[in-house]
């Protein structure tokens, strides 16, 4: 059973921002394995964090001369400036209960079958701000949880691309292609329109 690295929605105005890269990740130093950049076959760094549950991976499994498919949640506060935390490793041989003998070694074409592909994120949210100007849009992210330790509990994520200002506070899903450090739309979906009104 191949494994999707990004699951399918569980729910209509599921919220989520998260992504597949393909690179090497590089540490800061031997002490500090959390912290690093994501090198992308483009030879593009990106600041990266690494979560609990994928640093023992990452201790365990990870070569880090190697490329791997991070899984990934995006932060960002402008387009220029994108910053991601590893929530996984996608390998479907290593980490996947996958046979090794099969002829699919070719992970971009395990990928094309699960509709997905290198740098593509997935981003639900509702739609707080549209900048017609720079082709810009925010969209706000909550997390399911509300819990009382997470202190950055909801975040936005500056995307280029252009949505109508009359979609403002309405659901969308939106799939992105990671360019550089930017986020580009690439298509959207209205799930629900005027989040605020409906509350």
């Amino acid at each position: 059973m191949l494994k999707n690295p990004i699951p399918k929605v569980t729910n209509k105005l599921q919220h989520r921002a998260i992504g597949i890269i393909n690179g090497k990740f590089t540490p800061l130093s031997s002490e500090q394995l959390n912290r690093g950049f994501l090198i992308d076959n483009k030879d593009e760094k990106i600041e990266t964090v690494v979560l609990g549950k994928a640093l023992s991976l990452l201790k365990k499994h990870i070569d880090l001369k190697k490329s791997y498919y991070w899984i990934v949640y995006p932060k960002n506060k402008n387009t220029q400036n994108l910053h991601l935390q590893v929530a996984g490793i996608w390998d479907p041989y290593q980490l996947n209960d996958f046979p090794t003998d099969s002829p699919k070694t070719n992970f971009s074409k395990l990928l094309e079958e699960l509709d997905l592909k290198d740098n593509y994120f997935s981003v639900r949210g509702e739609l707080v701000f549209v900048n017609t100007q720079k082709k810009e849009v925010v969209i706000k992210i909550c997390h399911a949880i509300k819990s009382k330790n997470l202190k950055n509990k909801d975040f936005k994520l500056v995307i280029k691309g252009e949505l109508s200002i009359e979609l403002l506070h309405s659901f969308v899903s939106l799939d992105i292609n990671r360019d550089g450090n930017s986020l580009k739309l690439i298509k959207y979906e209205v799930i629900e329109k005027n989040l605020s009104r409906n509350n």
